[in-house]
């Protein structure tokens, strides 16, 4: 549902910075209010966030975050430990190919001093999406799923709290690359849209690398059932005893031998 408004949202936006509508006329007398007024931000301030957003300070974070990730889902024992850092980076290469060639067909001239020239266009940002995208891909990878990296006693606290720094850091991006007249508000706002979408595509694939693998236990042995207990032979009685030891009329006689013919004495020799 919230890719689904963010997509909308772009959408938007982009259709009114195409047909020059009242919404860029708006947004064009409130970047230069933000550019005159200064907000508070310093210059030198607002170039040090500026930079945030840059290639070569954000895609490190997201590195180690994925790295970080991977290493705490294997040693969990996710099923799919290798989905959820293999999306953010997908995610990542896919966002220039989605930026650039939105710049060059808007081609949308810069603030006061800043025309296209060599530059291909300001809508969407550049420095914000990658700003959004590279550190709200780094709280989820490591906020999110059984490899988190939160506190034991108040996980959700702790998940809070860093989506809050980053999205305030997102927010302080956005309004220093306004300040210091490299973007239009409505760049920053399509560039979080953009980037939305993308997050939750990340969201997605943390949320389907799957419970950890159970141990492997040799099967305990279930308890035998108990078997009906036969009944035990009664001892005989002593009368039934000495009837069972006296053979019945009814039963066969035990087999007799014949007696042995009785042996006649030798003869006696008698002397002459």
């Amino acid at each position: 549902m919230y890719a689904l408004f963010c997509a909308a949202l772009f959408g938007a936006l982009t259709w009114q910075v195409l047909a020059d509508g009242p919404l860029r006329a708006a947004d064009e007398r409130l970047g230069r209010a933000m550019a005159r007024h200064g907000l508070p931000l310093p210059i030198p301030i607002a170039e040090f966030f500026s930079d945030l957003g840059n290639t070569m300070v954000a895609l490190p974070v997201l590195a180690v975050s994925m790295a970080l990730a991977a290493l705490r889902g294997h040693r969990a024992g996710l099923r799919r430990w290798w989905l959820p850092p293999s999306a953010a980076g997908l995610a990542m290469a896919v966002l220039p190919a989605l930026v650039v060639p939105l710049k060059v067909w808007i081609a949308r001239p810069g603030p006061v001093g800043r025309q296209l020239g060599d530059y291909v266009g300001y809508f969407p940002s550049g420095h914000t999406a990658t700003a959004a995208l590279a550190y709200g891909a780094a709280v989820l990878l490591l906020t999110h799923g059984p490899g988190r990296l939160t506190t034991r006693r108040a996980p959700a606290l702790s998940r809070v709290a860093a989506v809050t720094v980053v999205a305030l850091l997102n927010l302080t991006v956005g309004a220093s690359l306004v300040r210091c007249r490299y973007h239009w508000p409505l760049d920053v706002l399509g560039s979080w849209c953009l980037s939305g979408v993308l997050l939750c595509a990340v969201a997605a694939a943390a949320s389907a690398a799957g419970a950890p693998v159970p141990a492997d236990r040799s099967p305990e042995p279930r308890p035998s059932e108990p078997r009906p207990s036969e009944p035990r032979p009664s001892e005989p009685r002593p009368s039934e005893a000495r009837s069972a030891e006296t053979p019945s009329s009814d039963s066969e006689p035990p087999a007799t031998h014949p007696p042995a013919p009785p042996q006649s004495p030798a003869p006696e020799s008698r002397e002459i």
